[in-house]
């Protein structure tokens, strides 16, 4: 029983440090252009500042990282299971190949394009994980929604810049 504890244990860290490592990374893209080139750009009425960005993206990856542990965990529907971890996974690096496009790159248009395939595979994951833990599909959603606020201002400072 005891190991059995020390496993869910594991996973629960490992789901959360995933997940944290992958803002990690995106933040070595971001946090440089945030206070250069970013604030050089023409962006919507509705950009919230820079400071809510931090927090709001932690709250939302210790929210993917539950998600992943409560299907990791699932023992049943094992074919299921490994499609939608293998669809949060990529769902995962898109989230930060978005990072590297936008702000390393210095690119929204192309951020555009990643923007809208992350947005897509967020959907498709949640839904996979809604059918396997209707907690994690819900743990989600507010992940999903704020992709698809930050594609409307992805797209916004396109315009307003090109």
């Amino acid at each position: 029983m005891e190991k059995d504890k020390m496993i869910l244990a594991l996973k629960l860290i490992a789901s959360l440090v995933i997940c944290q490592i992958a803002g990690f990374i995106g933040a070595i893209f971001t946090t440089p252009a945030v206070t250069t080139w970013y604030t050089t750009l023409n962006k919507p009425f509705f950009n919230p500042p820079s400071s809510i960005f931090a927090p709001v993206w932690t709250v939302l990856f210790i929210a993917m990282g539950i998600a992943l542990f409560l299907v990791w965990t699932k023992t049943e529907h094992a074919k299921e299971k490994k499609l939608a971890i293998l669809l949060f996974s990529i769902q995962l690096a898109f989230n930060v190949l978005w990072s590297v496009v936008f702000f390393g790159l210095h690119s929204p248009f192309i951020g555009i394009l990643v923007i809208l395939i992350l947005l897509a595979l967020i959907i498709a994951t949640t839904i996979k994980f809604y059918k396997l833990s209707e907690i994690a599909g819900m743990l989600m959603v507010p992940y999903a929604l704020w992709v698809g606020f930050a594609t409307v201002l992805n797209i916004a400072v396109f315009i307003l810049n090109r």
